[in-house]
């Protein structure tokens, strides 16, 4: 089956081939391990994951990377030299207040003047969000997801052979910046010429060491800055690298190739940071490609509005358990649009994810309650498993595949045995019949008052006592919990506040 993407860097839809099939190399910029990880970042990471189950699933191998950065990154990323503040001052001041208000988890971080247990304490906090939503890439850390501050030296090795090639320079203050004038191709893919840069219309170049630069778009490779956090000696100064050059390096470094298949990220991410990358992996690498594949999710609105705290629409995964969410419900709810759409993230799609994820559930357990210990054969050539693949290869169009999969979910007709085959061929995509949190789980469980009012329902129900059963149901719907009432009794699960 042939498998389409969209592709960012010819903005055109394209057949997916990779330079070594069945093996494909896929990078993904990852998190800025600085804070908490909101719901924006996790939908780019949830695609990411996707995207890999989905190729796995068609039969591919895939090797991926996806970095952590925990230097160089400043509070101004449409800044091509990244302008603003060092985010890792700021953090070791947030959690510093933390430590003195008593707010930071006990145990955690104990020298905040200490930027790697800063970024520490927020990459665990990130893998252990990454695995409660089913993200597969977090089961392989370290090996898989690289520290920034663990590849300076290849950082270094890579700006020398920019300078060497006559792609990059040593300012007067010992600041290194890559020509752009030396690179064409800067600017294909986001469609920004330099003489839009130099105007200012094609995305924002630093004022600051403008003077040294040759071109206006010119950006940093090597930056000294007495003020920031983490530095390193170089042959250029002390000074840290700038935050392009991080992904360039790991993604060669730990792919081992030059040219690679996928390189995935936000829109965000197309300016600067995507085209600073290009030019810096072909200008040292000889190469006429970095990435042959460029794909982007888009942004993420919360309730029809940009995420904002001040406007209380801004979420961490755990934000939304705290609200009685569930991982895969929020797995579910952030892979269900398609990726190259903006997505509306609401409390009501979230809970309208959650009934989906558990109808999936009920459906796992009654065909594996009836196939009674039997296993299906080969079941590659259902027509529902095909429908599902076909629209995934379509450019990873999840909206059709979850259409095909709930319409037949709707009247399965096939044996036990090969429903419940399919259903788990299908998951290796979705993951959400099973998480660390089960979507089935009640919300009273752990609370004794909560569960006996259950048994009580239950009890009186089962006496004909109907009006003891509604008013016991009414006490629980008034204290914010949604009852279900089945054959296998009554559970209480808290609603989405």
């Amino acid at each position: 089956m042939d498998i389409y993407f969209y592709n960012t860097l010819t903005n055109e839809r394209e057949k997916f081939t990779p330079i070594s099939a069945p093996d494909v190399y896929m990078y993904n910029c990852g998190p800025t391990v600085y804070d908490y990880a909101h719901i924006g970042n996790f939908r780019a990471f949830v695609f990411a994951d996707i995207l890999r189950r989905s190729l796995e699933l068609a039969g591919y191998n895939v090797h991926q990377v996806m970095n952590l950065t925990d230097v160089g990154h400043m509070t101004d990323d449409s800044n091509a030299d990244g302008g603003g503040q060092d985010k890792m001052a700021v953090a070791m001041e947030r959690v510093k207040e933390a430590k003195k208000s008593g707010k930071l988890p006990p145990g955690a971080v104990a020298n905040p003047d200490d930027p790697y247990q800063i970024a520490q304490f927020y990459i665990d906090a990130f893998l252990a969000d990454a695995k409660m939503l089913g993200i597969k890439i977090a089961d392989e850390y370290p090996e898989k997801m690289p520290r920034a501050t663990q590849y300076v030296a290849q950082m270094q090795a890579m700006i020398r052979k920019l300078i060497d090639a006559g792609h990059a320079y040593v300012g007067p203050d010992g600041a290194v910046y890559y020509s752009v004038e030396s690179f064409p191709d800067y600017g294909q893919l986001s469609g920004n010429t330099l003489d839009q840069i130099r105007r200012g219309a094609g995305g924002r170049v630093s004022d600051e060491h403008q003077a040294a630069k040759k071109h206006p778009a010119d950006f940093l490779l090597w930056k000294p800055d007495k003020a920031h956090v983490m530095k390193w000696d170089s042959p250029w100064g002390p000074g840290y690298p700038g935050w392009h050059i991080e992904c360039s390096a790991m993604a060669t470094s730990l792919l081992g190739r030059n040219t690679i298949d996928i390189h995935t990220g936000g829109e965000d991410n197309i300016f600067p940071h995507h085209e600073c990358e290009i030019a810096q992996t072909r200008g040292a690498t000889g190469e006429s490609t970095f990435a042959r594949y460029w794909m982007h999710t888009r942004y993420l609105l919360v309730e029809g509005a940009k995420m904002s705290k001040s406007k209380g629409n801004f979420y961490t995964v755990r934000d939304l358990l705290a609200k009685g969410a569930t991982p895969a419900a929020i797995r579910f709810e952030l892979l269900r649009a398609h990726y190259r759409s903006n997505m509306n993230f609401t409390l009501q799609g979230l809970e309208d994810a959650r009934r989906n994820v558990q109808r999936l559930r009920d459906a796992a357990a009654r065909f594996e309650k009836e196939a009674g210990g039997k296993t299906a054969g080969d079941i590659q050539d259902h027509p529902t498993l095909k429908a599902f693949r076909e629209a995934l290869a379509d450019d990873l169009n999840m909206a059709g595949a979850l259409g095909e999969l709930f319409k037949w979910l709707s009247n399965p007709t096939d044996a036990p045995e090969v429903s419940l085959a399919v259903l788990r061929q299908v998951d290796r995509v979705l993951n959400v019949l099973s998480d660390a949190v089960p979507a089935a789980q009640s919300a009273s469980q752990g609370d004794d008052e909560i569960q006996a009012k259950c048994d009580a329902i239950a009890a009186a129900r089962q006496a004909k006592d109907y009006a003891t059963a509604d008013r016991l149901r009414k006490e629980l719907t008034d204290a914010g919990y949604e009852i279900q009432i089945s054959k296998d009794g009554v559970t209480a699960r808290r609603k989405l506040v």
